[in-house]
C-alpha cells in the first residue's frame, strides 16, 4: 500500500481483536504505541494503554480528528470491548470513527515490508477451538476473499502470515521471516482512512461461547408437596343424605316435641 495517508491529523488506533493494541499517529507518521499481550485483560487495560500512547505521542485526546478501530475477527469478550471503547471516544470527542477489518491491517503492514508478498496470499489469526480466522489477498493487499472461520486444513496453499500463521499445519506453507506475526495498531493509526471501510458491526462470525439459555434455570430446590390422605368412604357419596332431602324451610316450622309425648 504505497499511497501516503496526509491529511488526516491526529489518529488513534485501537484493535482488540488477539491482545490490546493502541496506535497514535499525526497524517501517516506513527508517534506511539502501546500493547498488553496478555488476551483476558481488555477491559482493564484498554484505556490506560490509551491514556499511555497518547501521553507518549505528546498530544491530548481532545486533539483527535479520528479513531481507527478493528472490527475483528476477533474472541466475542475482547473485541466487543476495543470496539465499545472506540465508539464512546468518537462521539465524545465528535470525532469520525472508521471501522476497519483486523487481517487487512496485517496484510497493508506486510505489503509495505521489505519483503512484500510475490503473489496471493492469506492472513490468519487464532480463532480457539482449533480453528483459525483468515482472509486471502492479492500480492498488493487487496482482500479478494473472506473473512472466514475454519479449521486450519482448509486454508488455501498460499503464503502466510498474521497471529495464526504458525497454527497452520506443516503440510501448508509455513510463515516466512519476513511477514508480520502481529497487529501494528501504529500502522493501523497511520493508515487510517486508507484502509477499507468495514463498517461498524463486529465481525464475530460465529456466536459467542457464552450462549443465553433458551429458558431461566432456577437454583432453589424443587419443593415437594405432601401427597393427599385418603377421605373416609361416606365422604365420596354424592348427593343429599336422608336427613338434608326435607325442605329447610318445613325443618323449621315442625314443632318442637314435648317431653314424655314421643312414641
Amino acid at each position: 500500500m504505497s499511497e501516503q495517508p496526509e491529511g488526516q491529523g491526529l489518529v488513534l488506533g485501537i484493535d482488540t481483536s488477539t491482545d490490546v493494541r493502541v496506535g497514535v499517529a499525526l497524517d501517516g507518521r506513527v508517534l506511539a504505541r502501546a500493547t498488553v499481550t496478555e488476551s483476558r485483560q481488555h477491559a482493564e487495560q484498554l484505556m490506560p494503554r490509551i491514556v499511555a500512547a497518547v501521553g507518549e505521542a505528546s498530544v491530548e485526546l481532545a486533539q483527535l480528528n479520528l479513531v481507527a478501530v478493528g472490527l475483528g475477527p476477533g474472541p466475542f469478550t475482547g473485541l466487543r470491548v476495543g470496539i465499545a471503547t472506540a465508539q464512546v471516544l468518537a462521539y465524545a470527542l465528535g470525532v469520525g470513527l472508521h471501522g476497519v477489518c483486523s487481517l487487512d491491517v496485517v496484510a497493508a503492514q506486510w505489503c509495505d515490508a521489505d519483503q512484500p508478498p510475490t503473489e496471493e496470499f492469506v492472513i490468519a489469526s487464532d480463532a480457539r477451538r482449533q480453528e483459525l480466522y483468515w482472509a486471502r489477498y492479492s500480492a498488493t493487499g487487496v482482500r479478494l476473499d473472506g473473512p472466514h472461520v475454519s479449521r486450519p486444513t482448509e486454508l488455501p496453499d498460499l503464503p502466510i502470515a498474521g497471529p495464526g500463521a504458525g497454527l497452520c499445519p506443516d503440510s501448508h506453507r509455513q510463515p516466512s521471516a519476513a511477514s508480520p506475526k502481529s497487529l501494528d495498531a501504529g500502522r493501523l493509526a497511520a493508515l487510517g482512512l486508507l484502509l477499507p471501510d468495514a463498517g461498524k458491526e463486529p465481525l464475530y462470525l460465529r456466536r459467542p461461547d457464552a450462549a443465553e439459555p433458551t429458558r431461566p434455570k432456577s437454583t432453589l430446590p424443587r419443593a415437594t408437596l405432601p401427597r393427599p390422605t385418603s377421605l373416609h368412604p361416606a365422604l365420596h357419596r354424592s348427593g343429599p343424605t336422608r336427613r338434608s332431602r326435607e325442605p329447610v324451610g318445613e325443618q323449621a316450622e315442625r314443632p318442637p316435641q314435648k317431653p314424655g309425648n314421643s312414641r
